[in-house]
């Protein structure tokens, strides 16, 4: 791609249903960042102020589209082709009980021209980690503990991603894990 391609593109417009679709979110704040063609027409893959959505071709209403927020993307994969496209391998997180979330299925996006999203999306995530580390469970496996940061809400979020949900059903598991989350806590809080 040319320089000249780069500079019109960091310059155009979203596409008219991508607008629309923002446009009718219920934040009024929200803006489009970046977005990437979806092959076969299928739409929009577009990343916002607020988090990563789907745009369909056609916006037949307004609605608002679902949003994944940033805070609860675990992972996000760009695996790039030679005609600038690729895929997005997006994971999920979703809590599944208060300080402990769990990966939801890889959600992927396959892209025929994908712009600046790549590296918008890797910013966003990657804004939203404050900390992380990897800790060792007894017996095997282990966990993340993260701190993010959410938007509206004034202190970081300290969470728990065990590395194998069936970890989570394990008393002396859900025990060391709960006690090393509450030793990063009190850590991180001023003294």
């Amino acid at each position: 791609m040319s320089l000249l391609d780069n500079v019109k593109r960091r310059f155009a417009r979203p596409p008219e249903p991508v607008r629309v679709a923002v446009l009718a979110s219920t934040d009024p704040d929200e803006r489009v960042l970046a977005w990437g063609s979806l092959v076969r027409g299928e739409g929009w893959l577009v990343a916002t102020s607020r988090g990563l959505r789907i745009v369909p071709p056609e916006v037949t209403s307004v609605v608002d589209a679902e949003v994944l927020p940033w805070h609860q993307i675990g992972s996000a994969t760009w695996l790039a082709t030679a005609d600038g496209g690729g895929r997005f391998d997006v994971v999920p997180l979703v809590e599944v009980e208060p300080g402990v979330q769990a990966r939801q299925p890889k959600v992927r996006h396959a892209l025929s021209d994908a712009g600046d999203l790549p590296a918008v999306v890797r910013r966003r995530v990657d804004q939203t980690v404050v900390a992380s580390q990897r800790s060792p469970l007894p017996g095997g496996g282990g966990v993340l503990l993260v701190a993010r940061r959410i938007p509206g809400e004034p202190v970081r979020e300290w969470t728990v991603v065990f590395d194998d949900d069936a970890q989570r059903s394990d008393p002396g598991a859900r025990e060391a894990a709960r006690q090393k989350l509450a030793d990063l806590v009190a850590a991180d809080q001023p003294d």
